[in-house]
């Protein structure tokens, strides 16, 4: 059986805070998503609980009358807790350095380890096709973990909106960016 995993990066938002509300860009651009993926087959929909995440999905959530699922292991990952100067440098690094860990902040690994729990969940609970909304750097590690080529520029290249599907089936595990 071939199980499909959507993992959304979410629309445009006004800042980085778990309570950041979308752009007037970004709530068009869920409106497009809604439009461009409303014929998926979706089972699941599984938010992380910031403002901009549920709000990126809930108009395709609304069409499809699928709740919308809150899960703490979707947020983003907190590079530091204090400012780092050449933050961009150091991101790149933890992606070499899976265990680099900055003051107050999460390793790639534990992101990564806590992102592929909530994608395990999904399979063992059965669902045929879900879909994730997430952050741009956890969304980067989820993909990692499937493909460990995936790196700093695959990060750096998203947009936001972004989307990739993550199939699974007798063959293995293939990853695919979709057009927005």
């Amino acid at each position: 059986m071939t199980r499909v995993l959507y993992i959304l990066r979410h629309c445009q938002a006004r800042g980085q805070e778990p309570d950041a509300p979308l752009t007037d860009a970004g709530r068009e651009q869920a409106i497009a998503l809604r439009d461009r993926l409303c014929d998926l087959r979706i089972d699941r929909i599984i938010s992380s609980p910031f403002v901009r995440a549920r709000e990126s999905i809930r108009p395709l959530a609304e069409r499809l009358g699928i709740r919308i699922e809150q899960d703490e292991r979707l947020v983003e990952r907190v590079l530091s807790s204090v400012p780092i100067e050449g933050w961009r440098q150091r991101l790149a690094e933890t992606f070499d350095d899976l265990d680099l860990c900055f003051a107050g902040g999460e390793s790639s690994r534990s992101a990564m380890l806590r992102g592929v729990a909530v994608v395990n969940d999904v399979i063992r609970a059965g669902a045929e096709s879900a879909m994730l909304i997430t952050h741009g750097n956890l969304m980067t590690l989820i993909l990692k973990h499937f493909d460990p080529e995936i790196s700093y520029p695959v990060w750096e290249s998203l947009r936001n909106p972004d989307l990739y599907s993550v199939r699974f089936d007798s063959t293995g595990v293939s990853l695919e960016r979709s057009a927005l």
